[in-house]
């Protein structure tokens, strides 16, 4: 079972922490140490977590009773729908149904929030995680490529899924 904590800036360095271990195995197949490696600084920096902190971005730490697990970051928009920038579960706890409590919690926030959707990116080349997607009733809407700098781009599936009031 998972808990989830609601990040603040006293958690930068999990966060940190969390992201290289998970980035730096459940990458390393689908994209180069360059790419990864940019990637960590340009979106896990401390100024760049801070920054999305005091913006709302809402992050939150995922722990199992041995430790922490994992961590998620979302964003909510007026239009109703929610932004899944972040679900990242440590790669040894694969397989074990964690990853969908996470998302179970993810469509919570988002149906406490009013939002009618969930919107996420998958890279093309991570077909364990749009597999898991799937299996969770998203559907995918779109193709984009995004220049993210460094001579790296991001190429991505959008996928969606409507949010359920219970």
């Amino acid at each position: 079972m998972l808990t989830f904590h609601p990040a603040s800036l006293t958690d930068i360095p999990t966060l940190r922490s969390l992201a290289t271990r998970i980035w730096s195995e459940s990458y390393a197949d689908i994209i180069s140490r360059e790419q990864i490696a940019f990637m960590l600084a340009w979106m896990y920096s401390a100024e760049t977590i801070g920054r999305e902190i005091a913006e709302g971005v809402h992050w939150e730490i995922v722990r199992r009773d041995d430790g922490n697990a994992g961590f998620l970051s979302i964003t909510f928009s007026t239009g109703g729908i929610a932004k899944l920038h972040k679900l990242y579960l440590l790669p040894a706890l694969h397989g074990k149904g964690l990853g969908q409590e996470m998302l179970e919690r993810v469509f919570a926030l988002a149906a406490e929030r009013g939002s009618r959707e969930v919107r996420l990116q998958v890279n093309k080349a991570n077909v364990r995680a749009q597999r898991a997607y799937a299996r969770f009733g998203f559907a995918l809407v779109e193709e984009a490529v995004f220049d993210i700098g460094g001579g790296f781009v991001m190429d991505d599936y959008i996928y969606s899924r409507a949010v359920v009031s219970g």
